[in-house]
């Protein structure tokens, strides 16, 4: 994808993005090779949680990188850029003579299991991408998005997703396009192209297990190749439904895929859990819920302790009632997000 531009010359160029983070509907869990899936995942890429991120880029005699976030210099995460940008240097020897300077903040707590990751380093590939592209005299393209989503991939698998607006799909599976180099966009039936992602933060603490951490406990994990079967069909499960326009039988998957993914950490070597207490409540009662009134509220997780709470718009009202009367006091913070275009430019 870059050997075409493997030999150009640095110069000075800024770039700053807005990139959001995603919710995947279908969890990605476990890796192969290099930065690559056990099995297909599926997300919806938000609104409202996003990480903006300015990169200022210069020659320099060797590689540095200095970050700031929410103003404050952060000299462990610049360290981990700086390595991730080194292990690109196969392809793109000249990155070992650029200086970056990266200045990002987030608008949802960091490293609280809201997909941080994935949306501040797709900002940090988007401008890689767009550096690069200044460079050769390129527009940004299908291709442009292309390769950020291929860059962000090596930062962060989830990273890629978020790389798309609306419905995305990352790895290998029955369905056109896809890959596992990058991430691919998903229509789906148009009675699910607006859902609503209300996030309860039940804990903005940071996770005591870090989401690589756990990915690498699959490597010997006694359930694994189970749970990538499993996650197989459940992947294409839900791209028939979201093509059908079939939301309760997808978000019967959707809280199947969310415990899936938290039994794995409570049964693999050097067991964790990252739910709480509140969580394991608000799940409860948004069971209860849904049985008396019928409405279809469905709830998953990510990699932490903060429920997604999927839903329609056309149950908004009703459902918000219920958030904002009975799960409100379990929550340190509500986050009213919903389906996203993707990111955009900071110009």
């Amino acid at each position: 994808m870059f050997s075409h531009i493997s030999n150009i010359t640095p110069v000075n160029f800024k770039s700053a993005w807005r990139s959001p983070s995603n919710i995947a509907f279908v969890k990605y869990w476990g890796k192969k090779g290099h930065q690559l899936p056990a099995n297909p995942s599926l997300s919806m890429t938000l609104r409202e949680c996003v990480t903006e991120t300015t990169v200022n880029f210069s020659p320099a005699e060797k590689l540095a990188v200095e970050l700031r976030l929410e103003g404050k210099r952060e000299d462990r995460f610049a360290l981990k850029i700086k390595n991730y940008l080194e292990g690109l240097s196969s392809e793109m020897p000249w990155i070992q003579g650029i200086n970056l300077k990266i200045d990002t903040r987030n608008t949802f707590p960091h490293g609280a299991g809201i997909a941080s990751s994935a949306s501040g380093l797709s900002a940090l590939a988007l401008s890689l991408t767009d550096y690069i592209h200044h460079m050769i005299g390129e527009n940004q393209n299908e291709l442009f998005f292309q390769r950020a989503s291929y860059l962000s991939r090596l930062a962060s698998g989830s990273a890629c997703r978020s790389v798309y607006g609306g419905f995305t799909t990352w790895g290998e599976a029955n369905i056109p396009n896809a890959s596992d180099l990058y991430a691919t966009p998903f229509e789906v039936h148009p009675e699910l192209a607006h859902l609503q992602d209300t996030i309860l933060v039940i804990s903005d603490a940071e996770k005591s297990v870090s989401s690589r951490a756990g990915h690498e406990r699959m490597n010997e994990h006694g359930y694994a190749a189970a749970r990538f079967i499993e996650a197989q069909k459940n992947f294409l499960d839900t791209v028939s439904a979201m093509k059908a326009g079939d939301f309760d039988r997808v978000g019967l998957i959707l809280e199947n895929e969310a415990l899936q993914l938290h039994a794995m950490m409570l049964t693999s070597p050097h067991s964790f859990t990252l739910l709480r207490p509140n969580t394991l409540a608000a799940i409860e009662l948004i069971r209860i819920f849904r049985n008396e009134t019928k409405l279809p509220l469905y709830f998953t997780l990510d990699a932490g302790p903060n429920l997604h709470l999927i839903y329609p718009p056309e149950h908004k009202a009703k459902i918000l009632t219920f958030i904002d009367n009975e799960l409100n006091p379990l929550c340190q913070n509500i986050i009213y997000d919903q389906r996203g275009e993707g990111p955009l430019p900071c110009r």
